[in-house]
């Protein structure tokens, strides 16, 4: 038994309908999150407006077997351990506090919550104590130079569902992604980074679930420091970096710091709105029951609060350190660099502590420079180190071939580097993330196949997503048999691939483009 003072809560057995005490004691309050050891399991809580923190203990089936209150307390963090517990136990939080959304506080201890630091995630939401992990070698890995990167953006099922050779029971995940025979594809196309779509734990909008759709692309995070599990267990993420790795290719991952899965006020209390509220979210300066929305999708994390940064440093290097990453993309990542008064800053504090951090300055980081809110879009703007996609190289690339007027200066200077926005922060081409297609908008088939969207599989009478996509059909919508068309349509996808991998700066290229992939 470890020493400290004794706090005891309610264990109650479904079978045998007796009741027994189960006691919990002071713990460590330096790791957040479930710490699993040889004796018991240590938990550690952020929360500084709760009045009251139980953990709750499940069964395999969802059953509630212990509540009991965390008796250790130091700042803003709770905290016990439990003596006999191990990796795979399931856990959740009840919050105890002032239910008062007009001081943006929405505590119900009737809500289950999900800890911010879980490593694994069970069905319902809820945690799972995961297994200590060894750290993995930092220094064996490709580490490829800026100047020869070419990335792939890949999604691990899609990538893997169809593809030819691989064993239909592993189709889909991160050991599917380890096949040899993609492994064979990627090396063929010159690849030295596979860039994943978001694996981070996610999950279905409400709107999608009243529709019978679910979420395919991954960027409605729920939990920043476990996989998805579709995609599998840790253990299989970390085989499949390391594989990669022992190819020379390294692994870069798309994550979503800017908002959570919590959406705005009418969306589902998961975790972080019902733990702390205030703390963790941008406030609306009008209403404090509601937020302010940098992200399009209901709420925006607050970088300006240090125990945000704190979670995203953390997640971060647990992600380098014990998963096997090698760089971070930032969905919308001008959100993460807004202050208090919604401006941006490039020498945000949270910009500074990544590159300031001894792991975190040594990876890939790039920025998706923009996001939804006013003033978001902050393509150059971005601190020295941090590399950014370059949405004007896709835009005029595509409207140059397809014929449209007054571009050839432009693209000129789109082959040279773009100098016009990167040439006052690096003399090196290499930090504008050159794409033509990517996850968001048309493939490159499709760029030359339609003139407009039609995504009625949605269900939302083709309204979501943008209808900028720059293309051409070339006189027949969609598919054709049309010799003449068709050889146009590959001429041109060939002319755009031609333009982006000899262009200077990084090469981006969307996976299935280079065998015409479509979306219909």
């Amino acid at each position: 038994m470890r020493p400290g003072t004794t706090g005891q809560g309610l264990c109650v057995s479904r079978e045998s309908k007796k009741v027994s005490l189960s006691f919990i004691q002071d713990g460590n309050l330096d790791a957040l999150g479930s710490t699993a050891d040889d004796g018991g399991v240590n938990f550690a809580l952020y929360s500084a407006h709760a009045e009251k923190i139980e953990l709750c203990l499940f069964d395999e089936e969802g059953h509630e077997t212990a509540r009991l209150p965390l008796p250790g307390r130091t700042g803003d963090v709770w905290y016990g351990y439990v003596s006999g517990l191990r990796p795979g136990q399931v856990y959740g939080y009840r919050v105890h506090g002032p239910h008062d959304p007009a001081n943006g506080r929405f505590f119900n201890s009737e809500n289950v919550l999900m800890d911010p630091y879980a490593r694994e995630v069970a069905p319902g939401f809820k945690s799972r104590v995961g297994e200590i992990l060894p750290p993995l070698d930092l220094c064996g890995r490709p580490r490829t130079s800026w100047h020869d990167t070419v990335i792939y953006e890949a999604h691990i099922r899609g990538m893997t569902m169809m593809m030819p050779g691989i064993p239909d029971d592993i189709r889909g995940t991160c050991t599917a992604f380890a096949d040899d025979g993609v492994i064979d594809h990627l090396k063929k196309l010159g690849v030295t980074a596979v860039e994943f779509l978001p694996v981070q734990a996610f999950a279905d909008e409400p709107h999608l679930k009243e529709k019978g759709l679910t979420n395919y692309w991954g960027y409605n995070t729920a939990s920043y420091f476990a996989l998805h599990p579709r995609y599998g267990s840790r253990d299989d993420f970390r085989k499949m970096a390391e594989k990669l790795h022992a190819a020379g290719i390294e692994v870069i991952l798309d994550v979503v710091y800017n908002h959570t899965a919590e959406g705005g006020p009418g969306g589902p209390t998961m975790s972080f709105r019902g733990i702390d509220n205030e703390n963790y979210y941008r406030l609306s300066p009008h209403d404090r029951s509601y937020y302010a929305d940098y992200s399009g999708c209901g709420n925006t994390l607050d970088t300006n609060k240090p125990q945000v940064r704190r979670l995203v440093i953390d997640s971060l290097r647990y992600w380098v350190e014990t998963m096997g990453v090698d760089g971070f993309r930032f969905d919308l990542a001008a959100a993460l660099g807004r202050d208090g008064q919604g401006d941006f800053q490039r020498d945000h504090p949270l910009f500074k502590e990544i590159s300031a951090d001894p792991v975190l300055s040594c990876v890939k980081l790039i920025a998706e420079p923009w996001d939804c809110g006013g003033r978001g879009y902050q393509l150059g703007n971005f601190p020295a180190g941090w590399h950014e996609w370059n949405d004007r190289f896709r835009d005029n690339t595509r409207a140059f071939w397809r014929g449209d007027y007054g571009l050839v200066a432009r693209k000129a200077d789109r082959l040279s580097g773009s100098s016009l926005e990167f040439g006052h922060k690096s003399p090196h081409p290499a930090v504008s993330i050159n794409f033509i297609t990517a996850h968001d908008g048309f493939t490159l088939h499709d760029t030359v196949s339609y003139e407009s969207k039609h995504n009625e599989a949605n269900r939302e009478d083709n309204r979501d997503g943008h209808g900028h996509n720059l293309s051409c059909n070339y006189g027949a919508e969609g598919e054709t048999e049309n010799s003449s068309i068709r050889a146009l349509r590959e001429r041109q996808k060939r002319n755009m691939i031609s333009s982006l991998i000899f262009s200077q700066g990084t090469p981006m290229l969307l996976a299935g483009d280079e065998f015409g992939n479509g979306q219909n």
